[in-house]
């Protein structure tokens, strides 16, 4: 498996996509102004090892636009470019993402022999009225076609969905969770949705036609589905919008935008194991939790969220967090002497 390598990202923004969907504008959500070359391909690649040196061949990954669905010329251009540091083994590999709908078996044979191993779908979500009501111009069946097309290809399967789109509850993305499970990808991103300004979805949220999908709920549905990724065995590899200058200057309107949502997300998942140690009868105790090596910040939660949280609620005198060999999620109470 490749999804834990370390990556060298070219993004080649709104290249092939057939339509606007409501929440995108790839070049503010990238921080890249025009499409890649391959020019800008081979710069890429070379800056990327020159940051790598004392490590293994990282991967060379294509995000921002529907990749298989810009023209065939400039596919094999950017991909051609890629070539030489592959046979030179100095990059392990090519990741691309792409639409369900811009998949077919013999778009898969020509990514093969030009070196693609991982591709990432941009999904979304399984329901189909968010899918409508996002402008997304696919169906939840075509992202199961796609999904079982690519791993039966024998490529990685990374699988994008978000929280929050127009029509979108917390039930609905549970389901969307759930069913991605049963596609069985390699990994998944989760990108709670952001108002990006000058999209039809900052319109629609200043028309009142749309309700801000917040950093507290995207947190808080996000780390149920989080959970149920977990329990599957399949990981996160990313949760929320790489954080970039212009996002955080004003190009993130309003929505779930916050430059630690991950962190925000473990630390609710501690929250709800911390909770199920404690009852009514722990009032006025001093409380201590064992948790995994390096994970009592995740435990503590950001400015001591999880601490405070606590004390309010169960009436306690003090919560402390101790290591131990423990796994990652894993919480336990202590009895001190």
């Amino acid at each position: 498996m490749t999804v834990r390598r370390r990556l060298i990202p070219v993004f080649v923004p709104h290249l092939g996509c057939p339509h606007q969907c409501v929440f995108c504008d790839q070049r503010r959500i990238s921080g890249a102004q025009r499409p890649a070359s391959a020019e800008d391909v081979r710069r890429a690649v070379l800056e990327g090892l020159a940051r790598t040196k004392d490590a293994g061949p990282p991967v060379l990954a294509f995000y921002g636009g529907s990749f298989t669905a810009i023209p065939r010329q400039a596919q094999e251009e950017l991909l051609s470019a890629a070539r030489p540091f592959l046979r030179e083994g100095r990059i392990a590999g090519i990741r691309l993402s792409t639409r369900p709908d811009a998949i077919d078996p013999e778009t898969l044979d020509r990514l093969r022999a030009c070196g693609v191993n991982t591709i990432e779908l941009g999904v979304q979500s399984m329901d189909p009225d968010v899918l409508r009501l996002s402008g997304r111009g696919h169906t939840p069946e075509d992202a199961e076609r796609a999904a079982g097309m690519v791993r039966s290809a024998g490529f990685e399967l990374i699988l994008q969905m978000m929280t929050g789109l127009p029509g979108d509850t917390r039930e609905k993305s549970v389901r969307t969770a759930e069913r991605f499970v049963d596609l069985a990808p390699d990994g998944v991103r989760i990108y709670p949705t952001v108002i990006i300004r000058g999209t039809p979805l900052y319109e629609m949220w200043r028309a009142g036609l749309y309700r801000e999908h917040t950093v507290e709920e995207a947190v808080d549905w996000c780390a149920e589905i989080a959970e149920i990724f977990d329990k599957a065995g399949i990981p996160v590899i990313r949760l929320g919008l790489n954080p970039t200058d212009d996002l955080s200057r004003g190009g993130a309107a309003a929505g779930a935008y916050h430059p630690a949502l991950g962190e925000l997300v473990l630390a609710r998942r501690y929250l709800a194991r911390e909770r199920a140690l404690l009852s009514e009868a722990d009032r006025g105790a001093d409380v201590l939790f064992a948790v995994a090596p390096g994970r009592v910040s995740a435990a503590t939660g950001q400015k001591r969220a999880n601490v405070v949280a606590l004390t309010e609620t169960f009436g306690l005198r003090s919560v402390r967090f101790t290591e131990k060999a423990l796994p990652p999620m894993t919480v336990e109470r202590v009895r001190e002497l």
